[in-house]
């Protein structure tokens, strides 16, 4: 690969785009860092890969319907890059929620290091 392929910008781009066709397990393990720390809002950060793939796991295994998914800007400063999200899921209790949030990764050495997510709670 070139420096081109492994920028940020580029790294970012693939990731939203496996998120963006249904992929986000997959781009999970690809992308994030073993030692990634995840965090929702001002909550406690939780550190290490494993837990929050199993995070992610339970999260999707409530959803019942994701009916749109949008990213709606995106950006990139050196090594953090930014994206607003739109997600339009139902879950498996037959609630559905337009949900909006920001996520913001750190990335370092081709992976995310750290991501937080701000969305009104």
């Amino acid at each position: 690969m070139t420096a081109t392929e492994h920028s940020v910008e580029s790294l970012d781009r693939k990731l939203n785009e496996a998120i963006l066709s249904g992929k986000a397990l997959e781009a999970f393990d690809e992308y994030y860092a073993d030692d990634v720390t995840m965090q929702e809002n001002n909550g406690e950060p939780f550190a290490g890969k494993a837990v929050n793939r199993e995070r992610e796991v339970k999260f999707f295994s409530t959803v019942a319907q994701l009916h749109e998914i949008k990213l709606l800007a995106s950006a990139v400063n050196g090594n953090v890059s930014f994206g607003e999200w739109l997600y339009d899921i139902t879950f498996k209790d037959g609630n559905r929620y337009s949900l909006e949030q920001v996520a913001v990764r750190r990335w370092k050495n081709g992976k995310v290091a750290a991501e937080r997510f701000y969305y009104k709670g």
